[in-house]
């Protein structure tokens, strides 16, 4: 087995410590990856604290991977040591299901997830990046473009993909009216893409402070959710919205602002036990959708980075050190970064 350093919890209170983990070795279609960096997102919290349950610990989170390649087993083709590769929310499917025949292996009933899943490999369960080393299958690793910053990149492995993937599904682009609401890790990253698509965008957010930020980031307008009447006034003015808020809100007031055949795409995720009330008639009325989205395919996802190395799009992130995990954290669940939090995996190393 192939060591490693880590960082990670044995219990829903425990603070992050370091630990020493072991990887499997390198098979013929494997590939070892040098970890540089790792970004931090809610679902990261969401499974350290067992807040959607099922976790298994020790937990060793992340999977907004990017590092260089090290080793490639006898039959990779794809890559070749001293790549700039990434590793997404995914690490295995079975290949063969229509879902994975298709291109979307995050559908797959057998996918095994960057962390807390069944490991097949190890018979243990997976670790993701907030370590010094990964092991992943060829087919499950990506091409990060050489123009991108590769710290700012890691947080596109699953907040770029998560945003990217609901707006090519509804087609935005020129002529698109699209609102962002939320702007936070997801919604920033939405702002840019939704921006380079050449979408007319709107940010909804709770403060006022963020008016300029909102701008810097690509949006033409900005709507303060200060109060419910702040909201009214933009009744059936998007094609889309974009909603990244992780708490539960009042869906029907933000359905009302869609166009009649518009769409309202959940990718926030609140934790377990929360649940919306939808009135029929905001859908009724003027046939629109509501949905939700998350993360895509690997085909998928690679396209989302060419599209962000055309147009030069990273993450706004804060770098920190892996013994400011908690933290981060903390600060994540108070709002208090822009955009987020990347983990310098070299500080690992010292």
């Amino acid at each position: 087995m192939i060591k490693a350093t880590a960082y990670g919890v044995n219990g829903t209170k425990d603070k992050f410590s370091k630990m020493e983990i072991e990887r499997r070795e390198v098979g013929e279609k494997d590939v070892k990856i040098k970890i540089d960096y790792c970004g931090i997102c809610h679902s990261d919290i969401h499974t350290a604290r067992n807040e959607w349950g099922g976790a298994s610990y020790p937990v060793i989170p992340g999977h907004e991977i990017v590092g260089i390649v090290e080793e490639t087993g006898s039959k990779v083709k794809k890559y070749k040591k001293g790549d700039r590769v990434g590793v997404g929310c995914m690490v295995d499917s079975d290949g063969n299901c229509t879902h994975c025949m298709a291109g979307n292996e995050h559908y797959c009933d057998e996918g095994i997830y960057t962390y807390n899943s069944p490991d097949s490999g190890t018979g243990k369960r997976t670790y993701g990046g907030y370590s010094t080393n990964v092991v992943v299958k060829e087919n499950f690793v990506l091409k990060i473009p050489e123009n991108l910053d590769m710290a700012g990149s890691a947080p596109l492995l699953c907040a770029g993909i998560t945003t990217y993937s609901p707006l090519m599904k509804w087609n935005v682009g020129k002529g698109t009216s699209v609102a962002v609401a939320g702007l936070g890790g997801l919604g920033h990253m939405g702002v840019k893409i939704a921006a380079a698509m050449g979408a007319d965008v709107t940010v909804i957010t709770r403060s006022s402070s963020k008016a300029d930020e909102a701008k810097r980031l690509g949006a033409k307008h900005v709507v303060v959710s200060d109060s419910r009447e702040s909201l009214k006034k933009h009744a059936e003015e998007y094609d889309f919205i974009l909603d990244t808020i992780p708490a539960v809100h009042d869906l029907n007031l933000y359905l009302s602002m869609v166009k009649p055949e518009g769409a309202l795409v959940l990718v926030g995720l609140p934790e377990v036990g929360h649940t919306y009330t939808i009135n029929a008639g905001s859908l009724i009325g003027g046939r629109k959708t509501l949905a939700g989205s998350n993360i895509g395919g690997i085909k998928e996802t690679q396209e989302m980075l060419d599209f962000c190395g055309k147009h030069g799009i990273t993450a706004d992130i804060e770098m920190i050190n892996a013994d400011q995990i908690d933290k981060a954290y903390e600060r994540t669940v108070n709002a208090d970064v822009r955009y987020r939090f990347v983990i310098d995996i070299n500080s690992m190393r010292k």
